[in-house]
């Protein structure tokens, strides 16, 4: 989990990096007709939610970061996946919480037609969610089904 979180914080990090360096902001550069590469700066969370509110994304982030690191003390054993998805989930969370507090926002770059501009943090929290739901999925379906209580007569 440790490993795939470090790798995750310096894969956003470097991408964001070489972004700030090479592209004004607001410039954009077209990839292919459905994707660009866009610069520009979120102040808040998802989607632009909770814009310029820093103290209540940090706290929100630092929260979330910490459950996930219990959950993982608590469970991280019982699916093979849950180490992969709660580093995905922990390195992107760091990652743009990192830029928030140096900054005062978040890198975004990652411009998909009709859909908000993102960065790789937030693939990797959105690929962290879908891989932990695969791997609780996957638990369920593992259980065996509740038997029926036996009633005395």
């Amino acid at each position: 989990m440790v490993s795939v979180a470090a790798v995750a914080v310096v894969a956003d990090q470097v991408t964001k990096h070489l972004i700030v360096g090479s592209m004004a902001l607001g410039e954009t550069r077209e990839v292919f007709p459905f994707l660009s590469i866009t610069h520009v700066r979120n102040s808040g969370i998802a989607f632009g939610v909770f814009p310029g509110r820093l103290e209540v994304i940090t706290l929100l982030t630092a929260v979330a970061v910490a459950w996930m690191l219990v959950h993982f003390a608590r469970s991280g054993s019982r699916h093979p996946l849950f180490p992969v998805a709660l580093g995905l989930l922990i390195g992107g969370s760091i990652s743009n919480l990192a830029d928030r507090l140096r900054l005062g926002y978040v890198v975004d770059f990652i411009d998909i037609s009709r859909w908000p501009t993102f960065n790789l943090a937030d693939t990797f929290i959105v690929s962290g969610v879908l891989l932990l739901l695969i791997g609780l999925s996957r638990l369920e379906r593992g259980r065996p089904a509740p038997q029926p209580e036996a009633v005395d007569a």
